[in-house]
């Protein structure tokens, strides 16, 4: 078979979910790539035909795929299209996301003959509470793109669409966690949570004389939640706590201190490595 036009699909708030999208899709050689992003926006109604790659990479927010994400994906079908489907999580877990991205697209017409689970940079590290800080690295550019070249490899090696073989997500491997760090997490989660603690529900402006309403976090923020004029404020009931404002804010006017953040950077220390089925 030969395949030579590759859909980029990709939610990537904090841009760790497009690195491992355009490195997967490089490392397959496919020349023509059609780049659907569905960060600010749905995708809209999309048919991708059988003759064509469709590669969808999503993040993780708490184990699942980040649920504006999955939204916006809803208008796009495929033919028995061949599909490779990537979660990119913030090195604790990816828990049953890969199963939810492979639960829709099946239904939506994709056959799917790859997946895969790598690690970006969580959305709640920071400089004082790192957490899988700088992934992905170029080590996992570099795996990202032999996964490419593998999906290429197995592409070619099939005679027709009937003998491109499917594969079961739920065989992936799952990374190795150590029991102690998991077991200390979970202790002070619920610590935590019987403790009462009230958690910010948004990101927020700590020093207003700070903020220069330049609007980026405005255009950065996937959900509309914060307003241009009125870039003091976020609407948290809008908010998906991405943090893509906080990332983006040259000024670090914008900051999300949780509790969950000091604990995540506690207790998964341990770098997690990509994992991959084909």
């Amino acid at each position: 078979m030969t395949v030579n036009e590759a859909y980029l699909i990709y939610f990537s708030p904090t841009h760790t979910s497009k690195q491992i999208a355009e490195a997967i899709v490089h490392g397959t050689g496919i020349k023509n790539i059609l780049p659907i992003n569905v960060t600010q926006q749905a995708a809209g109604e999309i048919v991708i035909p059988a003759s064509a790659l469709a590669i969808i990479v999503v993040p993780v927010y708490g184990g699942h795929v980040a649920p504006l994400a999955m939204e916006r994906l809803q208008g796009i079908r495929g033919l028995d299209t061949p599909t490779v489907l990537v979660v990119v999580y913030g090195n604790r877990a990816y828990e049953k996301a890969l199963m939810e991205l492979d639960a829709f697209a099946i239904p939506h017409g994709m056959k799917v003959i790859a997946g895969a689970t790598f690690i970006g940079e969580h959305s709640y590290s920071t400089d004082e509470h790192p957490i899988a800080v700088g992934r992905p690295d170029d080590s996992d550019l570099a795996l990202a793109a032999e996964f490419g070249k593998k999906i290429r490899k197995k592409i070619e090696t099939a005679d027709a669409m009937d003998t491109l073989y499917p594969v079961d997500v739920r065989a992936i491997k799952r990374p190795s966690q150590p029991f102690i760090p998991l077991f200390r997490f979970l202790r002070k989660v619920i610590k935590l949570r019987k403790s009462g603690t009230p958690l910010p529900r948004a990101p927020w402006v700590e020093n207003e004389s700070v903020c220069t309403h330049c609007g980026l976090c405005v255009v950065r923020c996937p959900a509309g939640a914060i307003t241009k004029g009125d870039e003091l404020h976020t609407d948290e009931a809008k908010c998906i706590k991405c943090c893509a404002c906080v990332k983006a804010c040259t000024k670090k006017a914008r900051v999300y201190d949780t509790p969950f953040a000091t604990l995540l950077s506690d207790c998964f220390k341990k770098q997690k490595q990509p994992q991959t089925i084909l």
